[in-house]
């Protein structure tokens, strides 16, 4: 495949016919109704030296988006556009989807390099204690910021800690993904099961299960949008079976239910849980959920490490989606997720990039990368999964977690969501394979980014925040909860 030119191009003449937007400021104030009309049926088409959209991978292909969703793809001669992005030295793929985060953690990174999960929660749960709304947003900000950086353009975020009496953190979080422009599932996480109880956490970081409840619907109430091309969407999700009681699992299953909105929560990420649930419930992690009513296409499980064959067959049988965190694994010595098993059963996988605390980065390319490689590991054998099954995990399979059937590849009526990665840059010039390549050795970073249908990421660089302010504020909030 010959790659033309070095750069990308964002031009506004490329195509005969071309509609060009009127020149000069427009005044202050409401848009008027042929503004508005204009806004919504700008076009933007981005072209690429190989266009992958799930199911084709299409040299010289290009995508045409219309109001923030695809309008056509194609190849060749294109039609015009308002806003034309050209990227000749680039692969260009669906967004990549995020299934699994703790956003709030970018504040916290670094801490308690070499211990085991529940070492690790016992040594952050007091600082993330101190935590406010403020702490939150900053953090938020880095962590979407780098997300947006890297090629994502939907994410979800497992938020689970509402120290007593901090008003805000959810609606902190929704703010920030409105304004980097990051398509948004953000998780009402809860706790509700401290250590007077028999617990893990500490009482200072649970909360009362009615007041969980009350405010998990409210904030269904007010952000939850169901509709094709959602940028938020509300799910409920109970941090975990040591965290939380059987009886908040099923109110929130029975809540979530009644609104039609989805269920998230950790399970199978460790043997120390494994042990918990046997010896508090006399189940098994998965057996446990089938108990609280978890199981279903609605739901998706954080991690799926250790799992016997049987629940293995039953997660795919029932549709349960499993969103592997491999970075976030091998960091905490957890375990290898049976992702090619999963697969081969025919469930939903799809990828996530963990809290930062437990990951140090938010990079799904490298999340393919790493999941590429255990997968080869764990089964002594490079046909465990090839690289663009990888991929699939990133895009569809994330996408089918998060319940998003207008995500994931790029076809006409889905959703403008696009990744750009160089592929003339020193680390990929020359590879035999770009797919297997950008797998094999992932981007740091994407060289354009886009949103429904808005470019937010042009020439590697942030347009919907600065980089570097959002540097200098996650660095003085995370000295200044460290103490």
């Amino acid at each position: 495949m010959a790659l033309l030119g070095a750069h990308c191009q964002i031009r506004d003449d490329a195509a005969p016919g071309l509609l060009t937007p009127a020149s000069g400021p427009k005044a202050p104030g409401r848009l008027g109704r042929e503004d508005a009309r204009n806004l919504r049926d700008r076009t933007l088409l981005v072209r690429a030296g190989l266009l992958v959209t799930g199911s084709q991978e299409i040299e010289n292909g290009w995508v045409l988006s219309r109001d923030g969703f695809i309008a056509e793809v194609g190849s060749g001669q294109h039609p015009p556009a308002d806003e034309i992005v050209d990227e000749p030295n680039c692969v260009a793929m669906p967004g990549l989807v995020n299934a699994h985060d703790h956003m709030y953690q970018w504040a916290t990174r670094g801490y308690v390099p070499d211990g085991t999960l529940f070492e690790w929660l016992r040594a952050l749960y007091p600082v993330w204690a101190r935590m406010d709304a403020e702490t939150v947003r900053v953090a938020a900000r880095a962590a979407m910021a780098r997300l947006l950086l890297c090629g994502c353009t939907l994410s979800t975020d497992h938020h689970y800690v509402f120290p007593h009496g901090r008003q805000g953190i959810f609606e902190a979080l929704v703010g920030v993904a409105s304004e980097l422009g990051l398509r948004f599932h953000p998780c009402r996480g809860s706790m509700s099961l401290g250590e007077s109880k028999g617990g893990l956490p500490p009482d200072s970081v649970v909360e009362d299960e009615e007041a969980i409840l009350a405010h998990t619907e409210a904030m269904i109430g007010r952000y939850h949008d169901p509709k094709p091309g959602s940028m938020c969407r509300v799910v409920v999700a109970p941090c975990s079976p040591f965290s939380v009681t059987p009886e908040l699992m099923r109110d929130s299953a029975a809540l979530a239910r009644r609104h039609g909105v989805r269920l998230h929560t950790h399970l199978a990420e460790t043997l120390d849980e494994e042990r918990f649930c046997i010896e508090r419930f006399g189940r098994r992690p998965v057996e446990l959920m089938e108990d609280l009513g978890w199981t279903g296409d609605d739901v998706w499980y954080a991690h799926g490490i250790h799992l016997n064959d049987a629940e293995v067959d039953r997660i795919a049988e029932v549709k349960t989606g499993i969103a592997h965190c491999p970075s976030s694994n091998m960091r905490l010595g957890a375990g290898a997720c049976r992702v090619e098993d999963l697969l081969r059963a025919g469930a939903r996988v799809g990828l996530g990039v963990d809290g930062s605390a437990s990951n140090e980065d938010a990079n799904l390319a490298m999340e393919a990368h790493q999941a590429l490689l255990l997968a080869r590991v764990r089964n002594a054998s490079p046909s465990a999964l090839d690289a663009r099954t990888a991929w699939r995990l990133a895009t569809e399979g994330g996408a089918d977690c998060l319940g998003r059937d207008d995500c994931g590849s790029l076809e006409p009526g889905k959703c403008a969501d696009i990744a750009c990665f160089r592929i003339d840059d020193l680390a990929h010039a020359g590879m035999k394979d770009a797919i297997a390549g950008l797998a094999l050795a992932p981007p740091s970073r994407a060289q354009t980014v886009v949103v429904n249908g808005r470019v937010v990421v042009r020439d590697g660089r942030l347009l919907t925040g600065d980089e570097d302010q959002i540097a200098r504020e996650i660095a003085a909030t995370s000295a200044r909860l460290a103490g």
